[in-house]
């Protein structure tokens, strides 16, 4: 199946909800819904954020969102099988390009919120679990149809992170998993990243593939 970027950004802002430095470790259901009031408030009121301010934008998304992804392994599930014929040193530089290419996904995302509202389901998990799915959906303004999202987090000592966020059963990280193994056959690891680089300097995006 196709997957639209542009239809990722539109739904995605739910997922900058959940993403706030909190100085205790909440369960991963409660801090979703927690965060949820305090980032929409931010939205709502920040009127530069609003008008496009991608500078407020930027700083918005460094300190609260962030904090609460683990890139690391984001970027290995993107990578797949093709994370193993990387160097140590270009699995560093491959997460943070990706990082890049992701907080400028939630850019959009972000300056895209238009009073959607959200609901969460109740948490299935047993008080052990150290991975989870927090599911919720969202509704957009005049619409009847909802779009599910699933944040799919695990329990480190530093708290809950996000590892990826499916969208209508579609996942962020692995939509891109076959645009990454093409560039990987085509050009090697050295020339995914060169291309990662490229379209995060130019601001272009990169298209992801099929799944």
């Amino acid at each position: 199946m196709a997957v639209n970027l542009a239809n990722f950004s539109h739904c995605l802002v739910a997922a900058l909800f959940i993403l706030v430095a909190q100085a205790q470790v909440l369960a991963p259901d409660v801090l979703v819904k927690t965060i949820t009031d305090d980032v929409v408030t931010v939205l709502k009121q920040d009127k530069d954020i609003q008008a496009g301010d991608t500078k407020k934008v930027a700083t918005l998304i460094e300190t609260k969102v962030l904090p609460h992804f683990n890139f690391t392994r984001m970027t290995r599930l993107a990578m797949a099988r093709n994370w193993r014929l990387a160097s140590p040193e270009q699995q560093q530089e491959l997460t943070n390009e990706f990082r890049t290419l992701l907080v400028r996904t939630y850019s959009t995302a972000i300056s895209s919120y238009r009073d959607q509202k959200i609901d969460y389901k109740p948490l299935r998990a047993k008080p052990d679990d150290t991975e989870v799915t927090v599911k919720a959906e969202v509704r957009q303004p005049g619409s009847t149809q909802p779009v599910s999202i699933d944040y799919e987090m695990e329990k480190t000592s530093n708290g809950w992170k996000v590892y990826d966020v499916k969208v209508g059963g579609v996942s962020l990280v692995t939509t891109y998993r076959e645009t990454f193994a093409a560039e990987v056959k085509d050009r090697g690891v050295d020339g995914l990243l060169k291309s990662l680089a490229e379209k995060n300097r130019s601001g272009e995006r990169l298209k992801p593939g099929k799944t």
